[in-house]
């Protein structure tokens, strides 16, 4: 099975993927705009990215590629769509930076309070401005408000436990059991949440529900003087909106991530990322040593379970939920043709399988194949199913709830 890797990913990843004999091509320095010529031209089985972009023209060119894994939490990057309607599994590696996204989101907070970057650069510049700087409110005692629970968001309410803080949090998922567990105060809505937090910290995938969600009713929430971090993406804050708070309400923002950030290194323009009030990263919430080894360890674990079992860990595009209506379940002797017999007999029937499993038994002797169909088939199917092999034991449909 051929890997190609085409993007950065650390060295112990790549070799652990040769030492189980994996045919490995790296090319991290491909460019984005070259991605689909590479993939056509290497014509792996499985493709490699992290921070650049899997469009269409990637997976319509693609030959034997059948999954994508994306080093790295979230696979907006990835055009999910287009894989899906060509059969191509798209994997992520969930929790595995989250320590390294919440040690940022910690440091943005210090930073933005402390002003650490405005300072450095006065020093670099050889002034001494003590009087300017010797005015941080602090952070114990304050509220810090999480928008987003999952392993980042939990991670970073472990940290403002540290720092004295109270918090209060706000999640699609989060019940009144999870905000025990957590230790955290549950909010009905961001905006109720930004009414009362010092402190935000927004860790949310990007998704087509989260997109703007941080949005003008919610700035115009935030109070004054307020410490916003966002760690997410760019997509999920309307930075007009933002800048208008920053404007206006002295709102401090600590970003990470930013709309329309380059595909790689050079000029960047923003208005956002430029105000004096913004303390900015270049998108390396994910970028330590740590993190990276964890990201390469998920990637090697799913690319072999794969080769192995043909199941996919993390996969994110398998229907949630089958259109099938209906369950076929037949038990059959471990015989060549029973099978081709059964589907043979489903297809002339202009009946579609949407799922199908096949369960041997101890001894290798027997097996039962589940059969999920879109429609129920007809009685003289089901009998020519049933008889038309001695191999098959019997036939059973039941209907799917």
């Amino acid at each position: 099975m051929k890997v190609l890797i085409a993007d950065k990913f650390q060295p112990s990843g790549v070799q652990q993927l040769k030492d189980l004999r994996f045919e490995v091509e790296y090319q991290p320095d491909v460019p984005a705009e070259s991605l689909a010529e590479a993939v056509a031209k290497s014509d792996p089985h499985v493709l490699v990215v992290r921070s650049k972009k899997a469009p269409a023209a990637v997976f319509e060119r693609a030959g034997r590629l059948s999954l994508v894994v994306r080093a790295g939490a979230g696979y907006d990057t990835i055009d999910v769509a287009a894989a899906s309607a060509r059969g191509i599994y798209v994997s992520n590696c969930p929790g595995k930076n989250a320590i390294a996204v919440a040690e940022l989101v910690w440091g943005l907070i210090l930073g933005c309070d402390r002003r650490i970057a405005d300072q450095t650069g006065e020093l670099r510049r050889g002034a001494w401005n003590k009087k300017e700087y010797s005015k941080a409110r602090g952070l114990a005692g304050r509220t810090l408000g999480v928008v987003g629970v999952g392993t980042i968001g939990a991670e970073v309410i472990r940290r403002g436990k540290a720092f004295g803080m109270d918090t209060i949090a706000w999640s699609r998922s989060l019940n009144e059991a999870k905000a025990r567990e957590l230790g955290v105060t549950a909010m009905p809505s961001p905006p109720a949440l930004a009414r009362h937090a010092d402190v935000i910290s927004v860790n949310v995938a990007a998704t087509a529900e989260t997109k703007g969600l941080v949005n003008a009713e919610f700035c115009e929430a935030m109070k004054p003087g307020t410490i916003f971090v966002n760690t997410s993406r760019g997509s999920v804050v309307d930075e007009r909106a933002l800048l208008k708070a920053m404007n206006e309400k002295k709102v401090r923002a600590g970003l990470d991530v930013f709309q329309n950030e380059p595909a790689a290194d050079g000029e960047f323009r923003s208005e956002l990322a430029s105000h004096a009030l913004c303390t900015g990263t270049h998108h390396i919430g994910a970028s330590t040593d740590q993190a990276q080894d964890a990201i390469a360890d998920e990637t090697v674990r799913i690319i072999a379970a794969y080769k192995r079992t043909g199941e996919v860990p993390n996969c994110v595009n398998r229907c949630e939920k089958s259109p099938a209506t209906r369950l076929l379940v037949v038990r059959h002797l471990n015989r060549p043709g029973v099978l081709a017999h059964v589907v043979g007999e489903i297809g002339r029937a202009n009946i579609n399988i949407e799922e199908m499993e096949n369960v041997i038994y101890q001894g290798a002797t027997a097996a039962t194949a589940k059969i999920r169909l879109d429609q129920q088939p007809p009685a003289d199917v089901l009998e020519r199913i049933a008889r038309g092999s001695p191999h098959v034991l019997s036939a059973d449909v039941n209907a799917i709830e």
